[in-house]
């Protein structure tokens, strides 16, 4: 009986190795070709169109949008939007609802001195190919004083758009009217802190968690009503200069972007995505409080799913067995 039993633990621990399938085309990680993308500043995984991503510069470029096929890296539209002034300095892209793009021209490179920012909404075309698309164009303050932001999210059910302003210590999340109005300010008040210094954020499509990014970090909480619960660390990759997050149009990955010409977009697992529940709260092996079964906190860690964990039991009883028999 020893050979079929050491085969069987043999295959078992085999498949518990095994690499993971592939994430879905556009899904896994590229490369940006394009030459006129040298500051990716933001990224938003169309809904409309599979694999595609869309993203901007950070400034000195005009009121473009740029349609990324994940598959290839290579731009597949370039859209102009007309109706809004001259972008200042645009720093995030989300969809939301109706798979309407909302463009977040919040960064202040003035140290937030701005009295005013903006946001611009603008449908997302069903045919990807270069046009001029007119956008609405939104004026924002904030209820406690002007302040730099780089971090934007569009509820994917109610369509309300939030902020999360850039502070070294942390800042907090803001929350825009439940519609944003085109007559007058549009103010944003804080609801929530935030534990990082966020250059982008990302809300999974259910609407239930919230991945936020920084340079060298990323945390991963609960939406909870805007009511933040801190769940753990994200996986971050480490980057040249880390400015984008999105997840994928199932919820089952995170990708993280980076500036520079030919710039990576890089792929991981979402909280949760491996257990196809769309970006839930579970994350393998990470515990609530941030910290991974080993008692290390945060930062890229090898995560050990509960399906490996069950097929290591089963070798060991598979081997206890084995070794019972030896001894009978």
């Amino acid at each position: 009986m020893r050979r079929p039993l050491a085969l069987l633990a043999a295959i078992l621990l085999v498949g518990a190795l095994a690499v993971p399938a592939p994430a879905a085309d556009g899904d896994d990680g590229f490369a940006i070709k394009d030459p006129r993308i040298t500051e990716s500043s933001g990224l938003a995984a169309s809904r409309l169109h599979p694999g595609v991503h869309w993203t901007h510069n950070d400034s000195d470029d005009g009121p473009y949008l740029y349609a990324v096929d994940g598959a290839t890296g290579e731009t597949v539209a370039r859209l102009t939007l007309s109706g809004v002034g001259a972008p200042r300095d645009v720093e995030a892209i989300s969809v939301g609802p109706g798979n309407k793009l909302f463009v977040g021209d919040i960064g202040d490179n003035l140290g937030g001195s701005w009295p005013y920012v903006w946001i611009y909404e603008l449908p997302e075309p069903k045919r990807l190919e270069d046009a001029t698309v007119r956008a609405t164009q939104y004026v924002v303050k904030y209820s406690d004083g002007a302040r730099d932001a780089e971090s934007m999210v569009v509820h994917p059910k109610t369509g309300r758009v939030y902020i999360i302003d850039k502070k070294e210590e942390g800042g907090h999340l803001y929350e825009g009217p439940a519609k944003l109005s085109t007559e007058g300010d549009n103010v944003f008040r804080p609801v929530a802190p935030v534990d990082l210094w966020a250059t982008d954020a990302a809300l999974s499509p259910d609407g239930q968690d919230l991945a936020v990014r920084g340079y060298f970090g990323g945390i991963h909480y609960a939406w909870n009503g805007g009511k933040l619960q801190r769940k753990g660390r994200l996986s971050v990759p480490l980057q040249g200069q880390g400015e984008s997050v999105t997840y994928s149009a199932d919820g089952s990955r995170l990708l993280y972007g980076s500036e520079g010409t030919q710039s990576p977009v890089e792929s991981r697992e979402a909280p949760g995505g491996g257990n196809g529940d769309g970006g839930g709260a579970g994350n393998g092996a990470r515990a609530e409080d941030g910290k991974n079964t080993a008692g290390e906190e945060g930062g890229d860690t090898v995560k050990v799913g509960g399906g490996a964990v069950a097929v290591a039991v089963v070798v060991a009883i598979l081997f206890g067995l084995a070794r019972r028999r030896r001894r009978g």
